[in-house]
């Protein structure tokens, strides 16, 4: 398929210059030498290097080292861990240690990023004994279905990039390099894709080798070539699915460079930040804490569910929410929360059961007509009603009290928050080390919205 101009000046911008990628695969290559002189494992490059489809100017650089799957796991780490440190050492790289399912080492040589991992050499896929040693199988694939559709696979992920839907961490939630890949291989290019994305209903699958073992539920289900009982796609939200679907259909209408470049948006100041509040007339609310020492894909998930908690206690006592977020620094973490009032009255209607639940309606009179109310329990409509004193008039106060650890927080997050949360209400929300996430959240809009408005049409 032709391609359009706009299509063609990105990929003479985002392809990989010659000189680009013979010096990442020279590095590539004396790593994999540095590991097999050792005489203990195998090695290979693998990820958007070894396939050629990384973007000019991404300087990571992938390095599995490929263990006997005979040693056991305590060995795989000690072995694999105390070579890393080695090579690490031996190319005078900085180098530090970073957990995934299990240790790694990440090192800067020659100012290159690089992972070196170990993992097991199984023979097949649905062998692995941890979920890194299912990637060789991946670039190998890759490697194979590839054809001539590298540069279709550059401006899938540069388009993803722009919109802000790359990356398949939690805090993304979107697509990961290798998703890009396999959708790109399977519509047949960079066109097609968009094309179909734009027509994507919640619930589609995409099994390119038509292998499914098992059923998903996830938004977008692509069934892993290497291993037929894993959806490459599972990290993908049903937001992050319909962003894409949705620039798909604006790309189409009207193709423009603009849909591959994203022009840094700058925080706004406090000053601006307070004017834009104050202007919507809700009432928001911060809490801060000690970033768990954790990888952001074990504790991003757990603010999320810490926060959906808490959301969930603040609705029952009367505060209802317009939207809530979460976010992950490197020293702290912040839960936001945006209520539609900041204080509710001291009354609360509690409704009760039907008086014709004999058994239930009799406890409910029991227990109210003993307790300090308003008024009741009185019959409406056929059931119990009692109006009785809320424990919490204002939502600063139930989010400073000890009632959060009642709720379904998060393991780690529950334990930083034993030493300690901070609480800020309305423009005192404004922290500079979250202007980045606060100024995202008040100028929320979809990307597609984001554009029209940067271009006026």
């Amino acid at each position: 398929m032709t391609r359009c101009p706009c299509e063609e000046e990105v990929l003479r911008r985002i392809r990989p210059t010659p000189e680009e990628r013979t010096y990442i695969r020279a590095m590539g290559e004396r790593l994999i030498e540095a590991v097999e002189k050792s005489g203990v494992a195998k090695a290979m490059m693998v990820g958007s290097v070894a396939r050629d489809t990384f973007v000019r100017g991404d300087r990571d650089l992938d390095v599995f080292m490929l263990f006997d799957p005979a040693l056991p796991r305590e060995e795989l780490q000690e072995q694999g861990l105390g070579l890393a440190h080695r090579i690490a050492e031996e190319f005078g790289a900085t180098w530090r240690e970073k957990y995934a399912e299990h240790p790694y080492v990440n090192a800067t040589i020659n100012s290159l990023d690089i992972d070196l991992v170990p993992c097991y050499a199984v023979s097949s896929a649905t062998e692995i004994k941890s979920a890194v040693d299912r990637t060789p199988f991946h670039t190998r694939y890759i490697l194979a279905h590839i054809n001539d559709y590298a540069d279709d696979v550059l401006l899938v992920k540069q388009f993803a990039k722009a919109g802000g839907v790359y990356g398949s961490d939690h805090m993304t939630e979107g697509f990961s390099g290798y998703l890009c890949e396999i959708l790109t291989i399977y519509y047949g290019g960079f066109h097609p894709l968009i094309e179909a994305a734009a027509r994507w209903k919640p619930g589609e699958v995409i099994d390119i080798e038509e292998h499914r073992t098992k059923q998903f539920d996830e938004p977008l289900v692509v069934i892993d070539p290497v291993d037929p009982e894993r959806n490459v796609a599972a990290a993908l939200s049903l937001s992050r699915m319909f962003e894409f679907a949705e620039l798909a259909r604006g790309y189409l209408a009207e193709p423009s460079e603009t849909f591959f470049c994203r022009p840094p948006s700058p925080p706004l100041t406090r000053e601006v930040f307070a004017r834009l509040l104050s202007a919507r007339g809700t009432h928001l609310f911060s809490l801060t804490f000690a970033t768990p020492e954790y990888t952001p894909d074990t504790v991003v998930p757990q603010l999320r569910k810490s926060a959906e908690s808490v959301r969930e206690l603040l609705e029952r006592s009367g505060f209802l929410a317009n939207r809530i977020d979460v976010c992950m620094q490197e020293e702290r973490c912040m839960l936001l929360f945006e209520l539609m009032a900041g204080s509710v009255p001291v009354m609360r209607r509690h409704i009760g059961p039907p008086v014709s639940s004999r058994e239930n309606a009799e406890k409910f009179l029991l227990k109210y007509v003993q307790e300090d109310v308003f008024a009741g329990p009185y019959i409406e409509d056929g059931r119990y009603v009692v109006e009785i004193p809320r424990p919490f008039t204002r939502a600063v106060d139930l989010l400073r009290s000890k009632s959060l650890f009642d709720v379904a927080l998060g393991k780690h997050v529950r334990r930083s928050m034993k030493q300690g949360w901070t609480v800020k209400a309305g423009a005192e929300c404004w922290d500079d080390e979250f202007a980045g996430f606060l100024s995202a959240f008040l100028e929320r809009s979809s990307p597609l919205a984001r554009i029209k408005r940067t271009t006026g049409r």
